[in-house]
């Protein structure tokens, strides 16, 4: 336990008075934590195969640079469990779909494909002006959610099971679709950091309607990471690093507490090899951000080696 949170919470509670005990409460009393967690508590829940953690690589836009990445993490020893495609469904071809598909079969990887229509492919010039990008990536009226749709029924059709959400609506619909056996009972749904979630309540919502794992703001900081784990069950999704156009910063050094705090954890590496969410990886890109992993993997060894990882072909 960290040795200033009992005198942070009595200072919040000496400041806060009656009121603010309250709801803190009545967090508690519905089972959220009363606040962000500072003491930094281990965390106990676990993937289904008993890990703690695994490596997601995203960015990975074509299957060119999905086939240079797992074949440099090959020359590297690690295995890896997700690839995910971030520029949209929509922009692939039927051939790329399927060759991605099949590499995910080959390596024993979980290959997460995006939901192409979303605000920055709309006609709304909203998303593109400053206030505008407070909106998220979320759809704009009930024609793009018939099309976010499609997109998911287009690649589940070639086998893909796992896809990248921006927007709670469709979270909402697709997982009605999936209890409805309108798409198949094992797809998985991630949302994306550009739905812009980053507390316990929101994280709760989510895992209600269907959320398969959450990925919250980037910054997002330990102690409120550490809360996060105790309102959720399903795995968080966190970046060790950023592409410059969100930050562009690297928490390689913090990885270790990631881990022990918010287990089940997926490490989101290689961000920062690319300039934008959905860069165009090249080839040669793709082999920086294998070389990223074995960055963050050497952190992990280094200062927690006995946090557990998920052995290849652990996509469950």
């Amino acid at each position: 336990m960290n040795c200033y949170e009992p005198a942070i919470i009595a200072t919040i509670n000496r400041k806060e008075g009656r009121i603010m005990k309250q709801t803190r409460d009545f967090l508690q009393k519905i089972g959220l934590p009363a606040g962000d967690a500072y003491d930094l508590p281990d965390s106990a829940k676990r993937f289904t195969d008993g890990a703690q953690y695994r490596f997601e690589v995203p960015g990975i836009q074509s299957p060119g640079p999905m086939k240079a990445l797992l074949e440099e993490l090959d020359r590297f020893e690690i295995a890896i469990h997700r690839v995910t495609q971030t520029k949209g469904i929509m922009l692939l071809t039927d051939e790329e779909i399927k060759d991605m598909v099949a590499m995910a079969k080959q390596w024993q990887v979980e290959l997460v494909l995006s939901i192409g229509p979303r605000a920055t492919y709309d006609t709304s010039a909203s998303v593109l002006t400053e206030e505008g990008q407070r909106m998220g990536y979320r759809l704009r009226g009930q024609e793009q959610i018939v099309r976010a749709v499609e997109d998911v029924k287009r690649a589940a059709a070639f086998g893909c099971r796992a896809f990248l959400i921006y927007d709670e609506g469709s979270l909402w619909l697709l997982n009605e679709m999936r209890k409805a056996g309108e798409i198949p009972a094992g797809c998985k749904f991630k949302v994306s950091a550009h739905c812009g979630h980053g507390n316990p309540c929101s994280a709760k919502l989510l895992e209600n309607i269907g959320a398969s794992s959450l990925n919250p703001v980037r910054d997002i900081q330990l102690q409120m990471l550490a809360a996060l784990r105790q309102a959720i069950d399903i795995p968080i999704d966190v970046h060790t690093e950023n592409p410059a156009s969100s930050g562009g910063f690297i928490r390689h050094y913090e990885v270790p507490e990631m881990i022990r705090v918010a287990a089940p954890i997926y490490l989101k590496t290689g961000g920062s090899v690319a300039k934008t969410h959905s860069w165009e990886s090249s080839d040669a890109d793709a082999k920086k951000r294998a070389k990223q992993v074995w960055l963050v993997k050497r952190m992990i060894d280094t200062y927690y080696p006995a946090a557990v990882r998920s052995a290849r072909g652990s996509i469950g």
